[in-house]
């Protein structure tokens, strides 16, 4: 794993902001490169990145101790989730400080996606839940795939009652979206994939395992929950069509951004915004050592913020499939959001995804997702150790 790491980083070029007079967009906020570098820079760096890791232990029981190689789609799913909970637990304009102590509320986060078992988006429960997706423990994920784990996952975490809608058919359903961001009834506590309830899981945040409901007086009372709104595309056959990357850039614009699952084949990257013709990402592909973390204790959090310069790559490089995230808090953001796509649609005939009021008529009937009955740890479905290694020697 670690000359795996070490072929890929050697190849990568020291990288700089540019020194442009064109504007700088980061999920939603506009920077000028010259002036307001000390912001750009603060913001990319406040972002959660997650990389492979090693050393963490084996998936399933005898699976990979490892992801590198195979998780980096799931490591840009953990990222575009990640920026969904501080959006909406700290707010997009929360920033995060190396030698400053941090809120409660984003030690939780960070809690959920540590590399064990029993954290409700680990690299684990991941893979795990992604058996239920045909794909087997160690096997590369695509973006839509990605999407369809996170919405799972997303079911059983009480405590953020965030609701992951992925679109269908390239096409977003506000009714769809509307009859189902409300507040869940709470007592859930079926059997998860790692044979730990996501509701200890997340429990575990504090160190105790109460079973009283998580949710806050203040959510539930509420009429709608935090929506993730996430939309696999497919913009072009090989190669991403050109009559794309204006909209491409126009999604980086709006407040409810929140970044982009895509890359190249077999090369997956967090898109956090762009500048001229080139995409601003986060790059999984560095191979850092799991941390061990005690529950309730404070996580070293040094290692999931990178603080190099952001990474770019042309915008006709990228592969044509993507899945796009947006983030809306409260019911006014999603109209907000809607009304923002119109307009785009409407006045510049910029048109990745169809936005539709009414469930198609063709379409079989909306069902709200629900907890999927997962009763494996999934050790069944584990590539076996010469299928990893084939795996390895092909990224290599």
């Amino acid at each position: 794993d670690d000359a795996i790491t070490m072929i890929y980083e050697k190849r990568q070029k020291p990288e700089y902001l540019p020194d442009t007079d064109e504007p700088v967009w980061i999920l939603g906020e506009c920077y000028n490169a010259k002036t307001e570098k000390t912001e750009l820079l603060s913001d990319v760096h406040s972002r959660l990145w997650f990389t492979y890791r090693k050393k963490f232990s084996p998936i399933g029981g005898t699976g990979p101790s490892s992801d590198a190689g195979w998780g980096c789609m799931l490591r840009c799913g953990q990222m575009i989730l990640a920026q969904a909970l501080v959006c909406s637990q700290l707010g997009r304009a929360w920033r995060w400080k190396a030698d400053a102590g941090q809120p409660e509320e984003y030690q939780r986060i960070l809690q959920c996606f540590l590399d064990r078992k029993d954290s409700c988006y680990s690299i684990h429960q991941m893979a795990q839940m992604g058996v239920g997706e045909g794909k087997s423990v160690g096997e590369w994920y695509g973006p839509n795939t990605v999407a369809q784990v996170l919405k799972k996952l997303a079911l059983f975490d009480d405590w953020n009652s965030l609701a992951v809608y992925v679109s269908m058919d390239n096409t977003v359903v506000i009714e769809d979206i509307r009859s189902r961001l409300r507040p869940r009834p709470c007592g859930w506590g079926e059997p998860f994939a790692s044979g730990v309830t996501p509701e200890q899981a997340c429990s575990n945040t504090h160190g105790n395992r109460a079973t009283t409901c998580p949710l806050s007086q203040s959510q539930l009372l509420s009429d709608w929950r935090p929506l993730l709104l996430v939309i696999p595309l497919r913009m072009g056959i090989n190669h991403i069509n050109p009559v794309y990357i204006q909209a491409l850039k126009e999604c980086f614009k709006m407040p409810q951004s929140c970044g982009v699952l895509g890359g190249k084949p077999n090369l997956a990257y967090y898109f956090i915004g762009f500048v001229g013709e080139e995409l601003i990402y986060l790059d999984p592909h560095t191979t850092q050592s799991a941390l061990e973390s005690e529950a309730g204790s404070g996580v070293d959090d040094l290692t999931y913020h990178c603080l190099r310069s952001p990474r770019r790559m042309k915008i006709t490089n990228l592969d044509p499939s993507v899945a796009l995230g947006f983030f809306c808090k409260s019911e006014e953001d999603f109209d907000g959001w809607c009304n923002l796509v119109q307009q785009i649609q409407l006045k510049r005939n910029l048109r990745m995804f169809e936005l539709v009021e009414n469930h198609p008529s063709h379409w079989p009937p909306f069902v709200p997702p629900s907890k999927p009955d997962v009763q494996t740890t999934g050790a069944g479905n584990v590539l076996n150790q010469q299928t990893y290694t084939d795996i390895i020697h092909q990224y290599k």
